[in-house]
């Protein structure tokens, strides 16, 4: 495999069918740790997390496209036999344009934000060309990850899913997200559905900001709202997101 596709992917189970969980922005494939003893009870196959391209101790590329982030997960699935595809946030993103060159059984994306301003999407360009930051201390760049991944809150300082969404070189602290991941842009929806080889649901947490209900039904996919939960609804309650998967197993 390439350097810059090379990927850092966490596993369990064993057989089919094949659970591939792709993460949002700023998280790592850590991030879904919380649902290693759930799956173990209910998922009656294999399940794989990478570390998206430019995340925790993924390799990073040289530009960031939903279409080049689904290539770099593309191996992962493309020899093994049913598989289902759960993407968060910017995961979710991905797994539509996945679902574009790989006929999975079904595809959810979970807390896709779906509409953006001009004034949104200026700002996250501003932070995809700004330099890395650099922090003196742990602390200090555990708190910067958390509040870029959205965690805060919901995650310990110690955990696994934080520890490796920052990195320590020469005595100095990063977050290990490439800020140039920033510069994705806003994903083409309607396109993104309309290439789609598999059956896609759209999940929401009742109380995510980043969309609403009545954006979700007017893309023209089944939309499931998760009563009670936020945008990292999946953190929150790994079993009710899991619940989304029930009739795929």
């Amino acid at each position: 495999m390439n350097q810059d596709q090379e990927l850092r992917v966490r596993g369990g189970g064993e057989g089919d069918p094949l659970l591939l969980l792709l993460h949002g922005l700023g998280a790592t494939g850590a991030v879904w740790s919380g649902w290693e003893p759930v799956l173990a009870q209910r998922w009656p196959g294999r399940w794989l997390a990478p570390d998206l391209p430019g995340h925790g101790r993924s390799a990073a590329l040289s530009e960031y496209t939903f279409d080049g982030l689904a290539e770099a997960v593309r191996p992962l699935v493309e020899s093994a036999g049913r598989t289902v595809v759960l993407g968060h946030s910017l995961g979710g993103v991905v797994a539509l344009a996945l679902a574009a060159r790989f006929p999975a059984a079904a595809v959810v994306g979970l807390g896709i934000k779906v509409a953006w301003s001009d004034e949104e999407l200026d700002r996250a360009q501003a932070l995809a060309r700004r330099p890395v930051a650099w922090f003196g201390s742990q602390e200090e760049a555990t708190a910067r990850h958390l509040r870029v991944s959205g965690l805060a809150g919901l995650l310990a300082d110690r955990d696994g899913a934080v520890r490796d969404g920052i990195r320590e070189e020469d005595g100095r602290w990063r977050l290990a997200l490439d800020p140039a991941a920033f510069g994705v842009g806003a994903p083409d929806m309607a396109g993104l559905l309309a290439g789609s080889r598999s059956p896609v649901v759209l999940a929401r947490g009742e109380r995510d900001p980043m969309n609403t209900d009545e954006q979700l039904a007017r893309l023209g996919v089944p939309a499931v709202t998760l009563a009670g939960l936020g945008h990292n609804a999946h953190v929150e309650s790994p079993r009710q997101c899991l619940e989304l998967l029930e009739a795929y197993c």
